[in-house]
């Protein structure tokens, strides 16, 4: 029982009789968390911000991963994503989970159950190829909380003629992210353009003085846009997650 909707059908059984309270406080039991030993499941979540826990495949086996994306499925999540994993962690969720789908680029597997119907829109767009895993990341990621997601990649200031064919989806979005690396310059480009929220995520893409995606950080975070929000380096994940927040909240209850 990880979901809001679930809570109140249950307590509107006990108003109405139809199930005991001794029997509501038993399924209640087991929230907020699953203890699994090496792991402590936070399965009250999505009751909590409207999205499930996800799981960082970095640093974890593939014992551990399955174990945790088992304990949610059974906890009733939405949907369940696994970020960072390899191909072979990818693959035993895969076997473990019916209907798991995996995105290999972004190096993430996921399980939709019952993901809302979409609303709102998020623009993705990035300053190149190279800052793909972190655009479908962010894709997933905001998909998954039950917005509409469109993506333009490769549209950097180097050739900057093409953001044009972005620019109707920039202007009608909720949120928009803007994914690059290098100088990230297009990060003040689009925050200057778009009249929504905007979302910059520096990636580590980029030569010697890029310096890991420290550079394009800076150059975000000093950028002269008004409204221009920043995540850390690569944390597609979390853009994705505020960025669905943001276009659900434009769209009301």
């Amino acid at each position: 029982m990880t979901r809001r909707p679930e809570i109140e059908e249950l307590l509107e059984a006990v108003a109405e009789g139809a199930l005991a309270p001794a029997d509501a406080a038993a399924r209640l039991a087991s929230l907020p968390f699953l203890e699994l030993g090496f792991a402590t499941v936070d399965t009250h979540r999505e009751v909590r911000q409207g999205a499930p826990e996800a799981i960082l495949g970095e640093g974890k086996t593939i014992e551990q991963v399955v174990a945790i994306a088992r304990a949610l499925e059974e906890a009733g999540a939405s949907s369940i994503l696994v970020t960072r994993a390899s191909a072979d962690m990818r693959a035993a969720v895969r076997e473990a989970i019916p209907g798991a789908e995996e995105h290999e680029l972004a190096r993430a597997v996921w399980v939709r159950r019952d993901v809302p119907e979409p609303r709102g829109l998020v623009t993705v767009v990035s300053g190149g190829t190279s800052d793909g895993p972190v655009v479908h990341e962010v894709r997933i990621r905001a998909e998954l909380m039950g917005v509409n997601v469109v993506v333009h990649e490769d549209v950097g200031a180097a050739g900057i003629h093409r953001l044009r064919p972005a620019l109707p989806d920039i202007a009608r979005a909720d949120c928009v992210v803007v994914v690059a690396g290098m100088d990230a310059a297009l990060a003040t480009l689009v925050g200057g353009l778009a009249a929504c929220p905007v979302i910059g995520v520096p990636t580590s893409v980029g030569y010697g003085s890029a310096h890991g995606g420290q550079t394009a950080l800076n150059a975000m975070l000093a950028s002269c846009v008004d409204g221009l929000a920043v995540v850390g380096i690569d944390d597609g994940l979390g853009a994705g997650s505020v960025a669905a927040r943001i276009a659900l909240a434009r769209c009301g209850p």
